[in-house]
C-alpha cells in the first residue's frame, strides 16, 4: 500500500513545497495538489518536479471544466516529462457553484465530458492527429469558425504515452465509468466497512467493460490521522469541520454530492440535519450533528493498534494508496512512523 497525503490550495505553495520535501524523505509515496477557486495547482506541481525526486504528484483535481480537453492534456504531458515520469493527472467535475459561479462555465453532462476528456488526452499523449465529435468538436467545425482548423498531433514526445489518470468520482454512473477508464479512483472519503454496500453495483459495472492493459483499479482511503493523546480530539473536530463544509454546504439543495453519499451510507437524516444547519450559518452545529460512528469511519485516530486495524479494513476495500492528513506536532514524523507500519 503506498502512503499519500494532499496539500491545502490555502497555504503559501512554497511553505508547502518545503513540507512536501521533507514528507518525501520520510517516505511519503504520492502528493496529490488541488485546485478550487484558488492559486492554480499546474504552477505548484511544476515546483513540486523541480523539488522532489521520487515523490508522485498528482493533480487531485484538475477541473474538467476549465481547461479545454487538449490543453489538459498538454499540461499533464509537461508535468509528466518535468517530474521523469511521475505525474498523475486527477479529474473531476467539481461543482457548479465553482464551476459556473467563479469560471463562468455552464456545469453540464459531466459523467459524458469526463469520458471524453480522458479519449482526447490519450489520443494528444500518443501523438496521434486529434480529431473528436462529440461534446467537444476538434477541429472546430468550418460553420463555427474561420473554416481553418485542421487536425494536428503534439509537437513533443511525451515521456510516457499512458499517463495515470484518476477520476474523482461519488455518483453511481461517474464511479462505474471510473472503473471503466481510469487507472485510480478519487473517492474523496470512504468507510470501508460501506464501500460494497455504496458502491459495489458500480465498480462492478465499470469493471465489466475494463481495458485489462489498465491493470486493477487503484484508490485511495483514509482520513485524519492522530496518535497522540493531545492530538487526537484535534483530528476529529477537524474531520467535523470538513465534513460539515462538504456534507452541508459543498453545493445547493438537491445537488450536493456529499450530502448524497452521506446519505446512502446510511445517515439520511443526519444528511438532512447537517446540511439545514450549515445553509442556515451554523457550522459549529452542523459539526457537532455528524454522528460519531461517521467520524469513527473516516478518521485514524487512537493507539497505533488501532490505527493498523483500520488500515487493514481499508486495504480490504481495495484501497491501494493510504492517504491521510497528519494531525501531530511532528507530521513528517508521523508519516515516518506510518510509512514503516506500511512496510
Amino acid at each position: 500500500m503506498k502512503l499519500s497525503t494532499q496539500v491545502s490550495y490555502g497555504d503559501d505553495p512554497r511553505t508547502t513545497v518545503r513540507s512536501v520535501v521533507e514528507m518525501e524523505k520520510a517516505g511519503l509515496d504520492v502528493v496529490w495538489v488541488a485546485e478550487a477557486y484558488s492559486f492554480d495547482a499546474v504552477s505548484t506541481m511544476g515546483y513540486l518536479a523541480a523539488r522532489t525526486d521520487r515523490l508522485e504528484i498528482g493533480s487531485g483535481i484538475l477541473p474538467i471544466y476549465s481547461r479545454t480537453p487538449t490543453l489538459t492534456a498538454m499540461t499533464a504531458a509537461s508535468l509528466d516529462a518535468l517530474s521523469g515520469g511521475r505525474f498523475l493527472l486527477g479529474l473531476g467535475a467539481s461543482g457548479p457553484q465553482v464551476i459556473e459561479g467563479f469560471h463562468g462555465v455552464p456545469y453540464d453532462k459531466p459523467v459524458a465530458r469526463t469520458r471524453e476528456v480522458v479519449e482526447i488526452c490519450r489520443k494528444v499523449w500518443a501523438r496521434e492527429k486529434v480529431e473528436h465529435h462529440g461534446l467537444y468538436e476538434i477541429p472546430l467545425p468550418e460553420e463555427q469558425g474561420t473554416g481553418l482548423g485542421k487536425p494536428l498531433k503534439l509537437i513533443n514526445h511525451p515521456v510516457r504515452a499512458d499517463i495515470p489518470v484518476w477520476i474523482a468520482a461519488l455518483g453511481e454512473r461517474n464511479v462505474a465509468m471510473t472503473a471503466e477508464i481510469a487507472h485510480g479512483w478519487l473517492p474523496h472519503v470512504i468507510i470501508p466497512e460501506k464501500v460494497r454496500d455504496v458502491f459495489g453495483g458500480s465498480i462492478d459495472k465499470g469493471l465489466a467493460k475494463r481495458d485489462p492493459a489498465l491493470g486493477p483499479l487503484q484508490m485511495t482511503g483514509g482520513g485524519f490521522l492522530a496518535v497522540d493523546d493531545d492530538m487526537i480530539e484535534h483530528a476529529r473536530n477537524g474531520a467535523r469541520a470538513m465534513f460539515a463544509l462538504y456534507i452541508g454546504g459543498m453545493g445547493a439543495r438537491g445537488k450536493n454530492f456529499y450530502n448524497t453519499v452521506f446519505a446512502r451510507q446510511g445517515f439520511t437524516e443526519a444528511a438532512q440535519t447537517v446540511q439545514d444547519l450549515y445553509l442556515a450559518g451554523r457550522k459549529d452545529e452542523a459539526a457537532a450533528a455528524l454522528p460519531d460512528e461517521f467520524i469513527d469511519g473516516m478518521t485514524l485516530t487512537g493507539s497505533p493498534g488501532a490505527i493498523k486495524e483500520r488500515i487493514a479494513s481499508l486495504a480490504e476495500a481495495g484501497v491501494t494508496h493510504l492517504h491521510v492528513t497528519p494531525v501531530s506536532k511532528d507530521p513528517v514524523g508521523l508519516l515516518g512512523q506510518v510509512r514503516e507500519w506500511l512496510g
